[in-house]
């Protein structure tokens, strides 16, 4: 169970560096879905399933649904 702990910790620092050095926002924002995933995933090893289903939620589908109708919006105002 550490080995899979370690490797989801690994997942985690992989995903926040992509989510960081993403520049284009429609694709950061994707990064930042993947990164919830991984941080779900990661509860979900840390034996906190509380935790994990609010992350599941909002930050693998609330937030980026959120980010990314922003995003649209502001596409659609700039070809105004």
């Amino acid at each position: 169970m550490i080995v899979l702990q370690a490797v989801a910790f690994g997942f985690v620092a992989v995903g926040a560096t992509v989510v960081v050095l993403t520049r284009d926002p429609l694709r950061q924002v994707l990064a930042f879905a993947v990164y919830g995933l991984f941080l779900t995933i990661l509860f979900l090893f840390l034996q906190a399933p509380d935790v994990a289903l609010s992350e599941l939620a909002i930050g693998t589908a609330a937030l980026p649904l959120i980010l990314l109708v922003t995003l649209a919006k502001l596409r659609e105002a700039q070809h105004e």
